[in-house]
């Protein structure tokens, strides 16, 4: 049985939700509809990127994943669907599949060349829903458009880094539903240009000297939990995607605050790492053994 997911920017106080499951019921009563995320922020093609990079790969194969997000086709909107990773995509050439895109190569795009048979206003309901129907069917990307080599990429969407290696400056692409600030630096890419030095992450005024493994290593728990004020505290991490963190133990933006509320981030404001050189170790020198040492005569 099929598995269609939906990745949109809809919301759920419209209908366009509703009705997209709607008109793949239509079509095929059996399938299997799954909920990534309605509540993308309106047209953000990073924060889609992200929420579909990190969602995808918990399917089985072979599941067909619609993104509805600046889903209008014009001269430099055109829609593809692609197969990567044994996987199907359907969406705008916005550059929202790139950032998959540039860890995976994508098996086969085209670009969707059904409209003039569909004439539409809603072109996931009428043009993305039969597409995934037809995928869903067995039918081959071939039919439903023509082949294409290369997808649009989202711009700035690759940390800079300077001539000389001792700085990453990275940018906020999501904010998660905890406050948490999530940057464009993944641990490979950050782990390849530290080589081992000691670093300071700078967020606004706030620096962070060491990443943690996991959210509640800040906590003491030798100290009795009474005693402990873990709540609200600061730290960074790698989180489940690989991607740099900064977050807020335990956070709540109506009690202790968030990461996002706490240190004034929003999307796309800079995150910087400045990379300390190691201490130069003083060579040891061998003294032959027929030179004494001024020890030897005290």
């Amino acid at each position: 049985m099929a598995i269609i997911t939906l990745t949109t920017d809809f919301g759920e106080k419209d209908h366009f939700a509703g009705a997209t499951k709607g008109a793949i019921y239509s079509e095929l009563p059996d399938v299997k509809i799954v909920d990534i995320s309605h509540s993308v922020s309106p047209f953000n093609i990073p924060e889609a990127a992200y929420i579909i990079q990190n969602g995808y790969s918990s399917f089985p194969k072979g599941t067909i994943h619609i993104i509805g997000i600046d889903a209008e086709i014009h001269a430099e909107n055109k829609h593809i669907a692609l197969k990567l990773d044994d996987h199907y995509f359907i969406c705008a050439n916005n550059g929202i599949m790139s950032m998959i895109c540039s860890e995976i190569a994508p098996e086969k795009i085209v670009e969707i060349n059904i409209h003039e048979k569909i004439q539409t206003s809603f072109p996931v309901l009428d043009v993305f829903v039969k597409v995934a129907c037809h995928i869903a069917r067995g039918g081959t990307l071939d039919v439903i458009g023509k082949n294409i080599t290369e997808i649009k990429p989202i711009k700035n969407m690759v940390p800079f880094v300077n001539e000389d290696k001792t700085q990453i400056i990275g940018n906020v692409i999501y904010i998660d539903n905890y406050g948490n600030v999530v940057t464009n630096i993944k641990r490979s890419f950050f782990e390849t240009i530290q080589k081992g030095r000691a670093f300071e992450i700078s967020a606004r005024n706030y620096t962070f000297k060491r990443i943690r493994e996991k959210y509640s290593d800040i906590v003491n728990f030798d100290i009795p939990e009474h005693k402990r004020h873990d709540e609200g505290r600061k730290l960074v991490v790698f989180n489940s995607g690989n991607f740099l963190e900064i977050a807020v133990y335990k956070s709540n933006s109506n009690t202790v605050g968030s990461a996002s509320t706490l240190l004034g981030l929003g999307i796309m404001d800079a995150v910087s790492i400045k990379f300390i050189p190691n201490p130069v170790v003083p060579k040891s020198i061998d003294i032959p053994a027929n030179v004494h040492k001024i020890s030897d005569f005290e």
